[in-house]
């Protein structure tokens, strides 16, 4: 039941290539990892150990790893060191880990093995935390690259193919520590529940369903513009911009970030808002959207010859030029033709005391000061790539050229830069 129920889910996205799989080694995962294994797919058994359990963790972490090696399933982990923090600290943790898995395998598919009660306990857990319809959709089959095949099948069900397979789970004996909210909605709140409904669980998932119906519908009608919507759908929106960032919200929280916005509206370079340790609101004039920190990339590449160079997700290409002066690229291919008498460049991310000529001025100025000018967002300037020579930059790519490389009689060269497409 459980292999028909997993390669429909399959078949239903379209779902081909590696397969991550969120794997604790608990009887959840265990089950999925087992049931794709058996129907023949691509998988890697990811595993983070938080270590905050110290020996008990550690024999977790070998019998994920002895399962997948057992089985010719190809597995990786990391383990944190013992930083004790919070609930969200540690699922935050483990999301960003799944998606470095998901880089490292050049993979756009993560299966975590949430089951049918997870998703009635999660139901409960923001009814009392008061998140509004929006929140009662329960938990996402499909979130970005997440995918949760497991959502129909209930943790009996899970527990008995387990058994039936000979299969031994690891037991995490804090699921038993009701200082976790989660574990005191399961062990004690359900149970009492139960007592009025036996079914609560089937009533909280058809609850769950019946909300995600009607915000469907709701969705068809409500802009989708954050700055053009009026105060109850600026509530929705931000309501669902949060659900879909895994971010917890009460009613204080979303008003708190409604008035972040109407004060922000008119600003022209933009301000952040916290969300979490690792996600900020941004808004600005134009636009509002989530911005995740990300480690600085420091790498750097010596453009000493014509050719194609990868750098970061891009391919950065310097050609002699031909003579032909082709039509402007699109979007996706940023362009520029230039005149020099050597190639020696640094391709690169900013650094500090960057400066710049732009065209048509006669002296530099700071870097930092001319991309405020062109209102470039601030989270959005240690993405940009520029070409280089020791802290003087030659092209911003798609925003600006220096008047040093401008071509002054023909050009020489041609330099573009594209995003590289996966295979």
């Amino acid at each position: 039941m459980i292999n028909g129920i997993v390669k429909n889910f399959i078949k239903k996205y379209k779902l081909k290539g590696t397969f991550i799989v969120a794997f604790s080694g608990g009887y959840d995962s265990m089950c999925l990892a087992h049931v794709l294994h058996k129907l023949d797919y691509d998988i890697v058994c990811v595993h983070l150990n938080h270590n905050w359990r110290g020996k008990e963790s550690l024999e977790e972490a070998k019998v994920c790893e002895e399962f997948a090696k057992s089985r010719n399933i190809k597995f990786y982990c990391e383990t944190l060191k013992d930083t004790r923090k919070t609930e969200n600290d540690a699922r935050e943790a483990r999301y960003d880990f799944f998606r470095r898995c998901a880089d490292k395998y050049n993979s756009q598919i993560v299966f975590t093995a949430h089951n049918f009660d997870d998703n009635a306990e999660t139901v409960l857990y923001r009814i009392i935390k008061g998140t509004g319809t929006t929140g009662l959709q329960g938990i996402a089959e499909k979130r970005e690259i997440f995918y949760r095949p497991l959502l129909s099948v209930s943790r009996a069900e899970i527990e008995k193919y387990c058994s039936e397979n000979h299969l031994k789970p690891n037991r995490d004996s804090s699921n038993n520590d009701t200082k976790y909210k989660r574990n005191l909605i399961r062990h004690k709140i359900l149970p009492l529940m139960r007592e009025i409904n036996p079914k609560v669980s089937y009533a909280l998932n058809s609850l769950s369903e019946l909300c995600m119906q009607d915000n469907e519908l709701i969705s068809k009608y409500l802009t989708k513009d954050i700055k053009k919507a009026g105060s109850i759908e600026r509530k929705r929106l931000v309501r669902e911009l949060l659900i879909n960032n895994n971010i917890d919200y009460d009613k204080k929280k979303v008003e708190k970030i409604c008035s972040f916005l109407d004060e922000n509206k008119t600003s022209k370079s933009g301000r952040k808002m916290s969300l979490s340790k690792d996600l900020w609101l941004f808004t600005n004039e134009n636009k509002t959207e989530i911005v995740k920190k990300k480690d600085k990339n420091i790498t750097e590449i010596k453009i000493k010859k014509c050719g194609e160079y990868k750098f970061d997700k891009y391919i950065f290409k310097i050609e002699k030029f031909d003579g032909k002066i082709s039509k402007f690229p699109s979007d996706k291919e940023l362009k520029a033709y230039i005149e020099t008498d050597k190639v020696d460049f640094v391709l690169r991310h900013r650094k500090d005391g960057d400066k710049i000529q732009p065209l048509g001025m006669s002296g530099t100025q700071k870097l930092k000061k001319y991309l405020n000018e062109k209102k470039i967002p601030s989270h959005e300037k240690d993405d940009l790539v520029f070409l280089c020579k020791n802290n003087e930059v030659m092209w911003t790519a798609g925003i600006g050229l220096s008047e040093n490389i401008k071509v002054r009689q023909k050009p020489t060269h041609i330099i573009s830069l594209r995003e590289y497409e996966r295979n």
